[in-house]
């Protein structure tokens, strides 16, 4: 029998962290399923859904403590589907999936308004990646911010995007929705 399990590690960048992280997950007979891996500054992060025999479940924490001493944070959390019986998300399988890119002038609060009203609108987002990027002329930062969102068929298809709208006026930055992926 396999246990998917939810792996976290950050820490300071370098050279091979990648390949030794894959290593202690391959020697564990687990499987990499969906991940994200990110140079943030100087330190990285990896975001890792993974696939192993239960038997294996309690070598997990041993199998990293070196880069636990080494000073990497290393979380996981042990089957997904009993972690998520309980909790809030929504069921995806009638949801529609749209991109919201938003843009503007940075500021500190411009996720948490956007964030804020697609929840109040009932929006769960599925992933997010922001960014800070230089304004062509005057180098003045510009914030971006891409999500991939999912709206149940029971929310109104306009009263949201009207809700994200209100949000994003109230950050003063540039909204834009499309169909999703």
């Amino acid at each position: 029998m396999r246990t998917d399990v939810v792996f976290t590690l950050t820490g300071p960048d370098r050279v091979g962290i990648v390949e030794e992280v894959t290593g202690a997950i391959l020697g564990l007979g687990a499987n990499i399923g969906a991940s994200r891996m990110a140079r943030l500054g100087g330190a990285f992060a990896m975001l890792m859904q993974v696939s192993l025999p239960t038997e294996a479940l309690p070598d997990l924490d041993a199998a990293f403590a070196p880069l636990v001493a080494s000073g990497y944070s290393v979380t996981t959390s042990a089957d997904i589907a009993a972690a998520t019986a309980d909790s809030k998300t929504p069921d995806t399988g009638t949801a529609s999936s749209y991109r919201v890119e938003v843009s503007g002038a940075d500021h500190e609060g411009i996720v948490h308004d956007i964030a804020s009203g697609l929840a109040a609108a009932g929006i769960n987002i599925e992933s997010a990646e922001t960014r800070i990027v230089e304004a062509p002329v005057t180098g003045a930062p510009l914030f971006e911010m891409t999500a991939l969102v999912s709206v149940p068929a029971e929310v109104d298809g306009t009263g949201w995007i009207a809700a994200l709208t209100e949000a994003a006026a109230r950050a003063n930055v540039d909204v834009e929705v499309s169909a999703g992926e």
